[in-house]
């Protein structure tokens, strides 16, 4: 509750759109029409978008893999090498996310067994908490993600880093909600 105050006394003011089945790109035109004040991404407004968008890092951190606690004992030691053949929970194709695993699978040569590949990151951990394959996570949320859905930790890595963004049509944010959001990410999230 602590890291959501200075939003909790804008929430009148905010709108919140979560659509995972949109690339950063299709929101770049609802931001120069000013349908949406700022888009969080996992990668930076592209050189080639269509319209005028300012990247504002918010941070990065590393990236956990978890389990229900049977699986999850099971594939702790020799991480990573024991997730080869073990049922894993994929990003969707499309994701930064995905593209970092495959890259980081391929360099440990790594093999998982790829039981879903899903857009909807809560989703993969709901199907995680019933013991359907390991997922992935980033390293920040290990806690909450942890309490929430009664998993382990199976193991960490920092070689695959994730950057946040808040992508603005504005050079300096000047939104209150975007503002308090951002303020939130770098100081009590990503500190």
């Amino acid at each position: 509750h602590r890291m959501l105050e200075p939003a909790f006394y804008l929430k009148d003011q905010v709108r919140i759109i979560c659509r995972e089945n949109r690339s950063t790109e299709a929101f770049m035109g609802d931001l120069a029409v000013h349908a949406v004040d700022v888009v969080l991404a996992d990668a930076p407004a592209g050189p080639g978008a269509s319209v005028r968008a300012f990247s504002h890092p918010l941070g990065e951190c590393g990236l956990a893999f978890f389990a229900e606690p049977t699986l999850a004992k099971t594939c702790r030691r020799g991480f990573p090498h024991s997730l080869n053949g073990v049922p894993f929970l994929m990003p969707g194709s499309d994701s930064t996310l995905r593209r970092a695993l495959n890259q980081w699978f391929d360099s440990h040569d790594i093999r998982p067994q790829i039981r879903a590949e899903l857009d909807d990151a809560a989703l993969a951990k709901i199907l995680g908490e019933a013991g359907l394959g390991v997922f992935a996570a980033p390293d920040v949320i290990e806690k909450e993600v942890r309490q929430r859905y009664k998993v382990h930790v199976v193991g960490r890595t920092k070689e695959i880093t994730q950057r946040f963004f808040a992508i603005s049509a504005e050079r300096k944010i000047k939104h209150p909600a975007v503002v308090a959001i951002c303020e939130v990410a770098r100081k009590h999230i990503f500190s």
